[in-house]
């Protein structure tokens, strides 16, 4: 049995938005396909995702200047705790499945939160002579991105910075099964809207059977 994080960043349902109903699709199709593996679902727009402040490190250079766990405040315990809760779980998992829109040329904002918060030195990756390592090879994460406009080819695909950073991070933690699910154009060609939607639906449950 496989375990399976499905991290959404939209502040928007499947009903609503273009990336949630191409991952709802996918999600619905993996439980079908591999119904003995355990879907954990994140909606980090409903979920405590630390940013890394001042509490975060204080607290973290308390903690590597040997003091007790105890001694942190309350805020640096409730977000240093957290943080680690959010590693922990995501290097349990084996499979990764990001959902997010195209927001100026990137993502929203409390995904790089989620992002930053799995940074964990010893946990998703370790320092060595020769660099960084990466500490999760043999896991998988595809990343279901909405874009409004075409940013897969031409001078636009420059722009894009959302789905590159993503797969810098995962390759970052070794993970190098990286892949990549676009819904886009369909503000650029509103009279193909729907067809594009049901297209990458369509990708999207054929994808989920071998994922």
């Amino acid at each position: 049995m496989a375990t399976i994080l499905y991290i959404t960043a939209h502040p928007h349902d499947h009903q609503t938005s273009y990336s949630m109903a191409v991952g709802k699709a996918f999600i619905d199709a993996y439980r079908e396909a591999h119904p003995s593996d355990e879907v954990i679902p994140l909606d980090l727009y409903s979920i405590a995702v630390p940013h890394i402040d001042a509490d975060v490190f204080s607290g973290w250079g308390k903690l590597r200047g040997g003091q007790d766990f105890s001694t942190l405040s309350q805020d640096e315990q409730n977000k240093v705790s957290r943080l680690g809760e959010l590693t922990d779980q995501f290097v349990a998992a084996d499979k990764y499945v990001f959902v997010t829109p195209m927001w100026n040329f990137s993502f929203p904002p409390i995904m790089k939160a989620y992002l930053d918060s799995l940074c964990m030195a010893g946990k998703t990756f370790k320092y060595t002579e020769a660099g960084p390592v990466g500490l999760l090879p043999g896991k998988k994460a595809l990343h279901i991105q909405a874009r409004g406009g075409i940013y897969s080819e031409g001078p636009a695909a420059a722009m894009e910075s959302g789905h590159r950073y993503i797969g810098i991070i995962m390759g970052f933690f070794g993970i190098t099964d990286f892949q990549g699910l676009f819904v886009e154009g369909h503000n650029q060609f509103p009279d193909k809207a729907a067809q594009i939607k049901e297209e990458a639906i369509g990708r999207a449950k054929d994808l989920a059977r071998n994922f």
